[in-house]
């Protein structure tokens, strides 16, 4: 289980802006589908790529990569890295470091559909990436293995309650985020590139939905 010790985000290094997008319904169709995800993700946790590059990680041929990239492209989540490349090689960044999307603001049901859309995707990626830490946990050294954690908690909490636990415990993952790196190019001393996926539900089956009532 993970040290009681108090975190100092102040200790990684100075804040920094942390870019974010709250995406329109058609963003959110072109994220649900599972592959752009998986390199929307790469370009931001790892930094620019090109298309060849990203290809050869996830086992694509190069005419399905660009495909997908010219989609994110088209619609404003990633675009060309000028910094890199040349008129060979075309470099891609993400514009955007995070994803936000209210559900509870959603009120038409073509972007209800959306948001679901993408809810599964995403769901479907953080269960893929569990069962690959669980693969190599019996690997790894001590310090990490006794960082990871597999809590969970079921307590009976009013709406107002659980808001307030919520904005707690982003306030501390986003102080962080914003005292790291954007990418792995240069990491701090020791550090890793660590994944925290929050999941926080009301038990399902036990509210009645509107048109039930």
């Amino acid at each position: 289980m993970p040290s009681s010790q108090p975190v100092d985000p102040a200790s990684h290094g100075p804040a920094r802006t942390v870019t974010e997008i709250f995406p329109d319904t058609n963003q959110l169709k072109v994220l649900a589908h599972p592959m752009r995800l998986r390199i929307l993700g790469i370009l931001r946790r790892d930094g620019p790529a090109t298309a060849t590059q990203l290809a050869q990680r996830l086992g694509l041929n190069s005419g399905a990569t660009s495909y997908h990239l010219r989609q994110l492209a088209q619609h404003g989540l990633i675009s060309d890295d000028e910094t890199r490349g040349n008129a060979r090689d075309r470099w891609w960044r993400a514009t955007h470091e995070t994803t936000r999307v209210e559900p509870a603001a959603v009120d038409d049901p073509a972007a209800r559909a959306a948001v679901g859309a993408f809810n599964r995707t995403v769901a479907l990626s953080y269960v893929a990436e569990l069962q690959a830490s669980l693969d190599e946990r019996a690997d790894l050294p001590r310090e990490w293995a006794d960082v990871i954690d597999d809590s969970d908690w079921n307590i009976w909490l009013t709406p107002a309650q659980v808001n307030e636990a919520l904005e707690r415990i982003h306030a501390i993952l986003d102080e962080l985020h914003r005292a790291a790196p954007a990418w792995s190019e240069n990491p701090p001393d020791r550090a890793v590139l660590y994944t925290v996926q929050l999941h926080g539900f009301p038990r399902p089956g036990k509210i009645a939905r509107p048109d039930e009532t």
